[in-house]
């Protein structure tokens, strides 16, 4: 039987849950909810299935359900979710504090349900890829630039887009941040439109990410430093450039994993861990650390700002 799922919120990312759900095999795209009605009905009537404007009236018809609205909603809808006993991919960040983070991972865990969170850049192919040449790294460089869209600015910009960058190195350092150091500024929002951080873990390794949505192209970058070899990433274009001594001279392979859409594979992934009950790449518990550090990178950058 298909897992019968659906989609809360429709904006830009939720249109595209719909679309793969109604492509991928073991899901049945069931419901989609807006507080936009006509939105809903528009996309519903495109993916052959029902749109509501409230989401308390699809729980009841679904077995999994996809979170993609603003933050701020994402406590209150999921709580509801879990108490009914349906499993969720909630879209980063998980939620707006660690409190109500913490608050939905207890649900989960106590009703055996799978939380997982929508950190895309964890399904990137040249992210999968580069994770199995890291050994034993000494310094992260990310770099992660957009202009402005004008989606995405309810939040600052470490909970938008740096808080990616902070998932993929805290998977790749297995120890924990022991110092932050941080600075931005709000320049066309009222929220932190560029940020700079430093981060340094127990094991000695460092990291250095910068977030911006003031740039005037897409950038999406992540150099790697470790023992005889540098390794640079680039999210877009899906390509791995690896430099190493050989021979006393400084050698560089190229890799270009096979091209996937990565929400394709998160999806695909959700559906998985549903039908297999497995615990997500991405559980509640990775979408709270990586909200820890971003809101304590915030958090300094407010005080700087002050």
């Amino acid at each position: 039987m298909p897992i019968k799922v659906g989609v809360i919120g429709t904006g830009y990312l939720g249109q595209h849950h719909a679309r793969i759900y109604s492509e991928i095999a073991g899901a049945e795209l069931v419901a989609l909810v807006d507080t936009d009605e006509k939105k809903a009905q528009d996309l519903a009537g495109k993916y052959n299935c029902k749109a509501y404007s409230d989401y308390r009236d699809i729980i009841d018809k679904l077995d999994a359900i996809s979170i993609v609205t603003p933050t701020i909603y994402h406590h209150k809808i999921a709580l509801d979710c879990l108490k009914a006993g349906k499993d969720l991919l909630v879209e980063k960040p998980i939620t707006v504090s660690i409190a109500e983070a913490d608050e939905l991972i207890k649900e989960a865990e106590e009703r055996k349900l799978i939380l997982q969170v929508g950190h895309i850049e964890r399904y990137n192919p040249a992210v999968i890829a580069v994770s199995g040449m890291i050994k034993d790294p000494k310094f992260f460089e990310s770099e992660r630039l957009s202009p402005l869209l004008g989606r995405g600015t309810d939040v600052d910009i470490t909970l938008d887009l740096m808080i990616h960058d902070i998932d993929i190195i805290l998977s790749f350092v297995s120890s924990p941040v022991v110092d932050i150091k941080a600075t931005g500024a709000s320049v066309l929002t009222n929220k932190i439109d560029v940020a700079k951080v430093w981060l340094e873990f127990e094991n000695g390794c460092a990291a250095l990410a910068t977030a911006s949505r003031m740039s005037p192209e897409k950038q999406r970058r992540l150099k790697i430093f470790q023992k005889d070899s540098f390794i640079s990433v680039d999210y877009q274009s899906c390509v791995i450039r690896s430099y190493f001594k050989k021979e006393g001279d400084i050698s560089f392979d190229i890799v270009e994993p096979e091209k996937k859409e990565p929400l394709k594979e998160e999806l695909i992934d959700f559906i998985r861990c549903v039908t297999e009950r497995k615990r997500p790449k991405v559980s509640g518990i990775e979408g709270r650390d990586a909200l820890k550090i971003a809101l304590d990178i915030t958090n300094k950058i407010r005080k700087g700002l002050r």
